[in-house]
């Protein structure tokens, strides 16, 4: 049975660029990985932030659409994204956001202790502690690497059919059912980052995509015979995946599963240093070969960052 191994990167919606790129590399510290378009629709950008080593696992994407209107979370999304901060580091993250005037709550799932808040657009994030190996270097003298941000803890879906996901999570994406905790109930991947998702079972509130909302939430194939078994899987078993697309870091497929929620299925290889050396990610505009006749074009319309 093919199984996932875990969360191999969400894309979410958001409006002004100058602001994601504060909050996401200065204040919560990632690397900001990747500074390219969204393929499908080259004026707006398409930024990557995640560790230093832009590994499956630590990695959120945005699509910055200046005027958008804003969207609201609810049903049919990924509600929720949580991050792994190191042991005995709540009390740093906590003074942290107070002193940058960011309002946290906590609330405790599974035995843990989520730090609660909201990004500048709206997007729910939660922080907790886990004790998972950790190589890289602090993104700033501000956050020190032994409270640093590891990768992505999981994600909360809230399916408009949470039953029908959980089919979905288990026997097609064949992650283990972990137990149930009050309304939410729980799945477990192989993998140490991004590898805990959980259903809430009900949610009133019907999602609206715009800015802060979640666009989708991608999982983890090897290589790009696993994502073709992924493919054929997916047909047999009455889902409509895309064509497989070339992302230039990834190849990647798309299906709406029986909850409505947007997943993707992208490969690990071939990575982001593709076209950008480790020291360099992120710090130029970069483009696939089939727009880069067109970057003057695109240097022009794209904000300065």
């Amino acid at each position: 049975m093919l199984q996932t191994s875990g969360i191999h990167h969400l894309t979410a919606i958001v409006n002004d660029p100058h602001i994601n790129v504060e909050f996401y590399s200065n204040v919560l510290g990632l690397k900001l990985v990747k500074k390219t378009v969204n393929f499908d629709r080259p004026e707006v950008y398409h930024l990557y932030f995640g560790n230093k080593q832009a590994d499956p696992g630590t990695i959120i994407t945005f699509f910055p659409w200046k005027n958008l209107a804003k969207g609201r979370i609810g049903t049919k999304q990924v509600g929720v994204t949580s991050y792994i901060i190191p042991p005995n580091s709540s009390d740093f993250w906590e003074r942290r956001l107070q002193a940058k005037n960011i309002p946290t709550t906590k609330a405790n799932r599974f035995n843990e202790t989520y730090i609660q808040l909201k990004d500048p657009d709206g997007l729910e994030i939660e922080l907790v502690e886990r004790d998972v190996e950790y190589d890289g270097n602090p993104r700033s003298e501000e956050i020190p690497s032994e409270y640093a941000i590891r990768g992505f803890a999981g994600a909360v879906l809230y399916s408009i059919h949470p039953d029908k996901t959980k089919v979905v999570l288990q026997h097609v994406l064949g992650m283990d059912l972990e137990g149930v905790d009050g309304e939410y109930v729980r799945f477990k991947t192989s993998a140490s980052l991004g590898n805990t998702i959980d259903i809430k079972l009900s949610h009133s509130v019907r999602g609206l995509a715009g800015a802060g909302t979640v666009h989708h939430i991608a999982w983890r194939a090897k290589n790009e015979v696993e994502l073709q078994q992924w493919k054929e899987l997916l047909q047999a078993k009455g889902y409509e995946p895309t064509e497989i697309k070339d992302r230039n870091y990834f190849k990647a497929l798309y299906f709406k599963e029986d909850g409505e929620i947007l997943f993707e299925i992208a490969t690990d290889s071939p990575g982001f240093t593709v076209d950008e050396n480790i020291k360099e990610l992120g710090t130029r505009l970069m483009l696939p070969s089939w727009l880069e006749g067109k970057r003057q074009e695109f240097e022009k319309i794209l904000p300065q960052l």
